[in-house]
């Protein structure tokens, strides 16, 4: 076993080196380097000048004030980065990048993107070493070698998950706790959307868990509210201003509109949320929201159930969290750099290969498309090689082609999180009835022994 800890580490080492090198390269020769860094850093300085950051024009205003808007090629780059849709828990981190100058505030963010991802990606290998060192570090290694685009970008994801990673091998091995709560709370308030759900988890899942989830939610009060009362009395309407962005992207043919005409929805950044599987069979918003809603709403409602009625052991603990990792990018907004949470899939998948059998070479293929599909170079080479392929306007030929660039990531995703439910559900249930006969066998025999004597 310590042989295999050190070929998996190893690997993981290698992807570590592989992510370094390839992400710092791509953030040199992107048109907009560390564009959606821009997107986060010019809002809070427009914060800390006082002036509204959910205001296009305020921002654009900053921009020309700091001789930034030269970087700015397309009209589309311009809206991207003036038109913030943060919600205002994300200054409490932020805005200590915006009081420095960009250069500095820049190359902080970089490391801290690089570094929290690096570090994390350690944290769950050594919770898939538990079972099988090598399988894990090889996984491991494939998601970060193709996790270039979130560096080239510098989105707050790689930050995020990186600390939501953290977050949860603190919990699970319960050490650094204060350390975890922390990681979390940051990991809530910049993007709560990729680790709101894996907090739900552990807030439904009991015990030591829900006594986390609380501190946690305590914490991310603390620390946000100060930026929220900010905003408010800087910008009284900031939530109309808010839905006001969200709805310009969101637009037919906006940047984060899942439907036909959108013009952010392919590519190494393209939407994977449920919406784009929906729309692909009637593009109206009317339709795909509810409907991913709905299928959303129902997993996770069986997987709150199970969890509530069933107390979740160890190893139910790293199915319903890959489960959950998988089952966030899915009811909302989330493009393809918001997938590298599929890392805390990794522990439930060494779990079920080091069992042997079918499941586990399911596990493993399940796990494998889910990598293949949200990494960045396989997932180019794949779009590159449908474009290639002259199909009509219109007709069966031109929405299969369609089908093929837009339904690929949401169906796996899709597909992973069914699969760790469908696993997680019939273990729990298993494992109640375990106990319950255990207990009764006990109480018969300890009925005996009064009886007797």
């Amino acid at each position: 076993m310590e042989r295999a800890r050190l070929d998996g580490l190893v690997f993981l080492l290698l992807g570590i080196v592989m992510f370094m090198l390839l992400g710092l390269s791509a953030e040199r020769s992107y048109s907009v380097p560390a564009g959606d860094f821009r997107v986060v850093y010019y809002p809070a300085k427009c914060l800390i000048q006082h002036c509204d950051p959910y205001n296009e024009s305020e921002v654009l205003r900053i921009y020309r004030a700091e001789g930034a808007i030269g970087w700015l090629g397309t009209e589309k780059d311009l809206q991207t980065v003036t038109r913030y849709l943060y919600p205002p828990t994300a200054f409490a981190f932020t805005t200590p990048f915006a009081m420095l100058p960009w250069g500095p505030a820049h190359t902080i963010w970089l490391a801290l993107t690089v570094g929290s991802l690096a570090f994390a990606s350690f944290l769950i290998w050594d919770l898939g070493a538990d079972y099988a060192p090598v399988l894990s570090g090889v996984l491991i290694a494939f998601v970060l070698a193709n996790s270039e685009v979130i560096v080239a970008v510098s989105n707050a994801a790689g930050i995020a998950i990186g600390l939501c990673a953290v977050a949860v091998w603190c919990f699970i091995r319960n050490r650094f706790v204060l350390a975890g709560i922390l990681c979390l709370a940051i990991s809530l308030a910049l993007k709560p959307h990729d680790a709101g759900l894996v907090w739900l988890y552990f807030l439904l899942a009991g015990g030591v868990y829900r006594r986390r989830a609380l501190q946690t939610l305590v914490a991310t009060v603390a620390l946000s509210l100060p930026g929220v009362l900010w905003v408010w009395h800087v910008a009284p309407f900031w939530l109309r201003e808010l839905n006001s962005n969200v709805l310009a992207f969101a637009a037919a043919g906006g940047q984060n509109d899942p439907g036909q005409a959108s013009t952010g929805a392919f590519g190494n950044d393209m939407l994977v949320s449920l919406q784009m599987v929906f729309s692909g069979f009637r593009d109206d918003p009317r339709f795909y929201n509810p409907a991913s809603y709905l299928t959303c709403a129902l997993l996770l409602l069986v997987l709150a159930f199970a969890t509530l009625r069933f107390r979740p052991s160890r190893a139910g603990t790293w199915l319903a969290i890959a489960a959950i990792a998988a089952l966030s990018m899915l009811p909302v907004y989330h493009r393809l750099h918001d997938t590298k949470l599929l890392l805390l899939t990794v522990p439930a998948c060494a779990m079920l290969w080091a069992e042997g059998g079918m499941i586990g070479w399911l596990a493993l293929l399940v796990n494998s498309a889910g990598f293949v599909l949200t990494a960045d170079v396989p997932g180019v080479i794949l779009l590159d090689a449908i474009r290639s392929q002259h199909a009509p306007a219109a007709g069966l030929s031109a929405q299969m082609l369609t089908a093929a660039q837009r339904f690929p990531v949401p169906l796996i995703l899709l597909i992973v999180s069914i699969f760790y439910l469908w696993i997680y559900v019939q273990r729990t249930v298993r494992e109640a009835k375990l106990d319950a006969s255990g207990r009764k066998v006990t109480q018969q025999c300890y009925s005996h022994v009064l009886q007797g004597s």
